[in-house]
C-alpha cells in the first residue's frame, strides 16, 4: 500500500493477523485459523505487507503484537517452505525479498511497539523481541531451531541473538539449540516483565496506553532512535545471511 491508509483498508486483509484498535493502540494478534500461529508461506509473505500498511496509518499511536492460544509461534505449518533445489535463484527472489522485508518492515514501523508473548516462541521469536517493550507469560520459552535442524540461521537470527544476548551467549544459543524459559529470559534481558498468562495482553495494552499519551513526535522520534542500531545491522548483514542460508539448504545444484 502506498500513501496514507485507514484501518478499514487493511484490517481484514491478512488471514494470519487479526487487528483491533482502541484509543490509538493497535493490537496485532497472530494466528492460524483462530489457533496458535503455525509459521507458513502466507505468514512470511503477509507480515511485511501488514507492517507497511500499519506504518502508513497515522491513527496508529502504539502497536501491541501478540499471539493466540498457548504459543506465540512454536511450529511451522505442514509443508511450509517445501523448496525445490532445482529451482534457479530467480525463482526464489520473492522469498529472498520477503526475508529482508519481514524484519526491516517491522523496524520501519514509526511508532513504539509492545510485545505480549503469550507462550513459546520457537519460530521467528525475533518478531516479538524486536519490539521496544516485551511482556512475557510465565509459559514463554525461547529457542532457535535453525542449526539443530540443519539450517544456517541466516534470516536474522544470526544478528538478533548475539545482539540481544551478547556475542558469546548468542553464539552458544544458536549452536547448541538452547532453550530458555521465561525466568532465564528475564535475567538475560530478553524480556522486560514476566507475568501470569492471563495478565500478558492486559499488561501490554496498559503499557501501550501509557505510551500513547506522549506527544506524537516524541513517540515517533524516540522509536526512530531506538531502532537505528538494529536497522543498520540488518541492512548491512541480513542479505548475506539469507544468501548463505539458501545456499546451504541444498541449492548447490543450481546451474
Amino acid at each position: 500500500m502506498n500513501g496514507p491508509v485507514t484501518l478499514a483498508d487493511y484490517a481484514d486483509t491478512f488471514p494470519n493477523i487479526a487487528m483491533t484498535r482502541d484509543d490509538g493502540v493497535l493490537v496485532m494478534r497472530l494466528h492460524t485459523d483462530g489457533e496458535s500461529l503455525q509459521w507458513s508461506d502466507s505468514a512470511h509473505a503477509d507480515l511485511p505487507r501488514a507492517f507497511r500498511a500499519i506504518a502508513n496509518d497515522a491513527d496508529n499511536a502504539v502497536i501491541v503484537l501478540t499471539g493466540t492460544g498457548g504459543s506465540f509461534c512454536q511450529t511451522g505449518a505442514p509443508g511450509a517452505f517445501a523448496l525445490d533445489p532445482s529451482v534457479p535463484p530467480v525463482g526464489l527472489d520473492s522469498l529472498y525479498q520477503e526475508g529482508k522485508e519481514l524484519l526491516l518492515s517491522l523496524l520501519d514501523v514509526p511508532v513504539p511497539m509492545v510485545a505480549a508473548l503469550n507462550g513459546p516462541a520457537w519460530v521467528h521469536a525475533e518478531l516479538a523481541l524486536l519490539c521496544d517493550v516485551v511482556i512475557a507469560s510465565e509459559t514463554a520459552t525461547f529457542r532457535d531451531p535453525h542449526f539443530g535442524s540443519g539450517l544456517v540461521p541466516g534470516d536474522g537470527a544470526h544478528l538478533v541473538w548475539p545482539i540481544l544476548l551478547g556475542e558469546t551467549r548468542g553464539r552458544y544459543f544458536l549452536l547448541t539449540d538452547q532453550q530458555l524459559d521465561a525466568t532465564e529470559a528475564l535475567e538475560l534481558g530478553l524480556v522486560n516483565e514476566v507475568v501470569p498468562s492471563a495478565a500478558v495482553l492486559p499488561r501490554a495494552i496498559a503499557l501501550a496506553g501509557e505510551i500513547a499519551t506522549r506527544p506524537p513526535l516524541v513517540r515517533r522520534y524516540t522509536r526512530e532512535l531506538l531502532t537505528m542500531r538494529m536497522k543498520h545491522a540488518f541492512q548491512q548483514y541480513l542479505p548475506f545471511g539469507l544468501a548463505l542460508e539458501g545456499f546451504a539448504n541444498g541449492y548447490g545444484t543450481w546451474r
